[in-house]
């Protein structure tokens, strides 16, 4: 498999702003460390006002996240459901990329450090809202591959839209514990390198628990050890490049039903009261993973398998390890998502968290900023289900349904380097601009082709926006750079202006925008005969014999905003 690598186009498109992010991220690094107490969790991110230093010392890719290549993790946990008590270690394997003797890991606060060993000697380290800095008793050598265990034990502090790491009962009363951490961040449960950007190549996952219940995490399932005292142990191995917060153990009283799609694997796990429903609603993972497939190749975890996971919120993408909790109905927690009366005939949750396999977890943002990588074409692929299933007018229709969730606030692209997530527009808008890039390249036999070959080339791999503006680019020949930038840079969508003078027979028409290279072509005229003017920022006319309210712009194709004068 791929190593995920920082992409090429990003390299070179770093701003000021950034380097300047990773200087005060270097000059925290070297000053001396806040109490270990002063913050119980990570901060979470938040849309507007300054940075903490926990979301710069977080987010940075500073000099001792840099200076190291991460290779593989096996994180050995313990769980205690009475105690709701976790202990354990991460040992972590990585590869020099220059000379040190310091390098960052981070881990909450609210948890505590037993030790950290470099084979038998205990390693010194510091703490500071969040990050851990471990100190080397002798210089680690640029190409070589060191490995240390990071132990560490505490109580998990409940946080987040979707708990973090909870400690629950099920309806039965038996112990429910499961983690979910997008955003918050995988440190808030256990010690690793909480950022996108580097991803080990595979990963062990060994989870004990009492006996009696059940342990999904990530990967292929490897087998369980009776431990002798009350506890067994639960092994998953991970045989891809994985992100720490797709990183997860679901713990309970779960029962197992398995199916197969030609030769993936696919596993389900269900609560006894709910397997009847779960059979039934499940049946949908098989029409979701032929559809994906059809479109981009096949399904990027075959040695591990496909697995869906009843869990008490809504649901997560986690790699190989889906959870649900879409009440076993259609829609969104049975609500029709878009309000265009198609959303009603799928699991929304099956197919849009399963959809991230592709992107988010095969594909991943570097940072956090380019986010849009996961949720926008995600949310694409969810109108590529529709496609598959119902026709390209339906796909159509669900999309547009997105058009009223459009804030347009904020930029998609969020400010780099620092722990912060984007707006909700990255899902809505994200996927509009991408159905608009479609219409743009005008041909879907060529559409088809570039969206397969745009995933198969990056899979594997940590992108970000400028490899997928490189990357359309060279395909097609065009310059979509400003268009990619007004829709992803600026809250503003196109608006295509126009201006009619009926006595003569023309209307003139022009982009308002900020992008002033800004050129975008555009049907316009009727809808059965429609023609394709090539837009841009200057005036243009064109003789049309269609009155001002009879002429029209093809808004369910592009998304834009029509004046008329």
């Amino acid at each position: 498999m791929g190593k995920p690598t920082f992409g090429v186009g990003c390299r070179r498109a770093l701003t000021a702003a950034i380097v300047l992010l990773w200087v005060a991220a270097f000059m925290a690094a070297q000053t001396s460390p806040s109490t270990p107490q002063q913050a119980a969790t990570p901060s979470r991110s938040r849309n507007h006002g300054e940075p903490t230093r926990a979301d710069i010392l977080r987010g940075a890719y500073g000099p001792y996240r840099a200076n190291n290549d991460l290779l593989f993790y096996h994180l050995d946990i313990r769980v205690d459901p009475e105690k709701k008590f976790i202990s354990g270690k991460n040992t972590i394997r990585f590869k020099m990329l220059k000379d040190d003797t310091r390098i960052q890991l981070d881990l909450t606060d609210a948890l505590n450090i037993d030790k950290i060993l470099f084979g038998s000697t205990p390693l010194k380290y510091e703490r500071d809202s969040g990050a851990v800095f471990v100190d080397f008793p002798e210089t680690l050598h640029a190409g070589r591959v060191y490995a240390i265990d990071f132990y560490y034990s505490g109580s998990p502090v409940q946080t987040g839209r979707f708990g973090g790491f909870t400690f629950g009962k099920d309806p039965s009363g038996h112990p429910w514990i499961y983690t979910a951490c997008e955003g918050i961040g995988a440190s808030i449960w256990w010690p690793n390198k909480d950022q996108w950007r580097d991803e080990v190549e595979n990963m062990q996952i060994s989870v004990s628990i009492p006996n009696g219940l059940v342990d999904v995490s990530n990967g292929r399932f490897m087998g369980k050890t009776d431990l002798g005292d009350g506890y067994t142990r639960w092994d998953w191995f991970v045989h891809y490049p994985i992100n720490n917060y797709d990183v997860s153990l679901n713990i309970g009283n779960y029962q197992h039903f398995s199916d197969r799609l030609g030769h993936l694997s696919l596993d389900f796990y269900a609560l006894p009261e709910d397997l009847d429903k779960a059979k039934t609603q499940f049946t949908q993972a098989k029409g979701m993973l032929q559809a994906y497939q059809h479109y981009f190749g096949e399904y990027p975890f075959k040695k591990d398998g496909y697995k869906l996971i009843e869990v008490p919120y809504s649901g997560m993408e986690h790699q190989s390890a889906v959870t649900y909790g879409n009440h076993f109905a259609n829609g969104y927690l049975e609500r029709d998502w878009t309000g265009v009366g198609i959303s009603p005939r799928f699991d929304f949750i099956i197919i849009h968290e399963s959809g991230h396999e592709w992107f988010g977890n095969s594909i991943t943002a570097a940072d956090s900023s380019d986010m849009w990588i996961h949720e926008g074409w995600t949310t694409y692929l969810e109108s590529l289900y529709v496609e598959y299933m119902y026709g390209h007018d339906d796909a159509v229709k669900y999309l547009n349904g997105y058009k009223s969730k459009v804030k347009n606030e904020e930029p998609i692209v969020a400010p780099r380097g620092i722990n912060r997530e984007p707006p909700q527009d990255q899902y809505f808008k994200g996927t509009l601009f991408i159905n608009t890039l479609r219409s743009i390249v005008n041909d879907d036999a060529r559409w088809w082709k570039l969206l397969h070959d745009f995933y198969q080339h990056f899979k594997y791999q940590n992108i970000m926006t400028e490899d997928v503006v490189q990357y359309f680019n060279e395909q097609t020949g065009m310059n979509l750079t400003p268009i990619f930038d007004q829709y992803l840079r600026h809250t503003a969508i196109p608006t295509l202006e126009l201006k009619f003078d009926e006595s003569k027979g023309t209307v003139s028409y022009r982009w308002k925008v900020d992008e002033p290279a800004f050129q975008m072509p555009v049907r316009v005229g009727k809808k059965d005969s429609w023609q394709i003017i090539h837009a841009t920022t200057d005036w243009r006319p064109m003789p049309t014999s269609l009155k001002k309210d009879e002429f029209e712009v093809a808004t369910d194709l592009y998304f834009v905003n029509v004046t008329k004068d």
